[in-house]
């Protein structure tokens, strides 16, 4: 599940002539918080990690070998599975775990607020998605909605760990024993995340997960699937090399959707300093809840119950009836504070045109994510914020909150 970047500059919103004149704010012309922009994600790697692909580069070894094997090996019990198998990426992912788990024609429950692949790859497979709104406070999938959408078609489950934070896994894995559903996480974003103090590996029928560029753990590209059946790790990795058992001996048809050595070495080199670089995103998290709760109109994230975020994205939100302005507009005024931020998404899915088959109701059905594309923006979260970082944010958010307040 692949995340955009800070958001670039845009033209003025409609209707900003109905603005405060706000003179103080940099936007209109005022001294900003900071002329140095605090950088929005860091995704630089270390010498260590290049010294890691060089050495793969000499070796004149580059496919999927022994470093693919590593961090298979590795991520498996840290993520509380039995079994890993890396990928091309995230979205290969994703379709490795669905081809065996549901049949083309099955009704599938999919989150309406998250990443397009978690869905796209559902209709790929030929399954027809339903979709369930999120809930209000954590952004997760809505489990009291999915149970009202199951219908005598409903074969499986995809929930999104969104932002890294885990859903409520109790309540899904109930509702899925209860209609005999399968259930696949998204955990693209949710590396190291955990549930009532298990890694989220230990649950449901496969959990897949992405190494882009920016995600926590990031590998430029690649992607990895795990889960606890010995035969469908079997199939997985059949599907995952064309069906292949020995050499030219095929089994089955599958793909060619493979990691390579080089990636490999670059996941095996970063994991190193995973839970590192995870604990300093929880930390800068905590330091974000205090900033953002402490002022009136903005939401700090909620957790879900038992779980423990990861925190690839730190989504804050803007009550619109607070404030004089719109979303947008309070994030350009941030911008030119010197604070960056992204919207993760502008849009729920059921108003994507690849989904125009599947949706009936224009969206009407699932209105918490209609509510959420016009609320949400990220702030700054990686490992390398620093206190001058976090004490700009703080003052940015204060001078753009307090001059655009209703």
């Amino acid at each position: 599940m692949a995340t955009a970047a800070a958001r670039p500059p845009v033209a003025p919103a409609a209707g900003s002539e109905s603005l405060p004149a706000a003179p103080g704010l940099a936007i209109n012309g005022g001294t900003p918080v900071s002329r140095t922009p605090v950088p929005f994600m860091q995704t630089a790697l270390a010498q260590a990690d290049i010294d890691a692909a060089v050495a793969v580069l000499k070796s004149g070894m580059l496919r999927a070998w022994k470093k693919c094997e590593e961090l298979e090996a590795r991520m498996a019990p840290l993520s509380g599975a039995r079994h890993a198998m890396t990928c091309a990426n995230g979205t290969c992912a994703l379709q490795l775990a669905y081809e065996p788990l549901f049949e083309r024609g099955d009704d599938v429950l999919v989150p309406a607020w998250t990443y397009i692949a978690t869905v796209s790859m559902v209709v790929a497979r030929g399954g027809n998605p339903v979709f369930v709104d999120a809930l209000p406070d954590t952004m997760q999938i809505d489990m009291a909605d999915a149970a009202r959408k199951i219908t005598a078609r409903t074969r499986a489950i995809a929930a999104t760990h969104l932002y890294g934070c885990p859903v409520d896994i109790d309540a899904v894995q109930a509702l899925a024993a209860r209609h005999g559903l399968r259930v696949i996480y998204d955990a693209a974003q949710a590396h190291l995340a955990t549930y009532r103090g298990k890694g989220i590996g230990a649950f449901g029928d496969a959990v897949t997960y992405s190494f882009y560029a920016t995600k926590n753990l990031a590998t430029g590209e690649g992607g990895m699937i795990t889960c606890n059946d010995d035969a469908l790790a079997r199939q997985i990795k059949l599907l995952r090399s064309h069906g292949e058992t020995d050499k030219y001996l095929h089994e089955q048809v599958g793909y060619n959707y493979r990691m390579n050595d080089i990636t490999g070495a670059i996941g095996c080199s970063r994991l190193d300093r995973l839970e590192a670089e995870t604990k300093k995103r929880r930390d800068a998290a905590a330091r974000y809840d205090a900033i953002v709760s402490a002022i009136p109109g903005l939401i700090a994230p909620k957790t879900t119950p038992g779980a423990v975020s990861a925190y690839h994205l730190y989504i804050a939100r803007i009550d619109p009836s607070r404030f004089l302005c719109t979303r947008d507009q309070f994030c350009d005024a941030l911008r030119a504070e010197g604070v960056p931020t992204a919207v993760h998404y502008p849009r729920p899915l059921t108003r994507q045109p690849a989904f125009s088959a599947f949706v009936k109701d224009g969206g009407a059905s699932c209105p918490v994510s209609e509510k959420l594309c016009h609320q949400v923006f990220a702030l700054p979260m990686h490992h390398g914020l620093t206190d001058e970082h976090f004490a700009t944010v703080e003052a940015a958010l204060r001078k753009v909150a307090d001059a655009y307040r209703a």
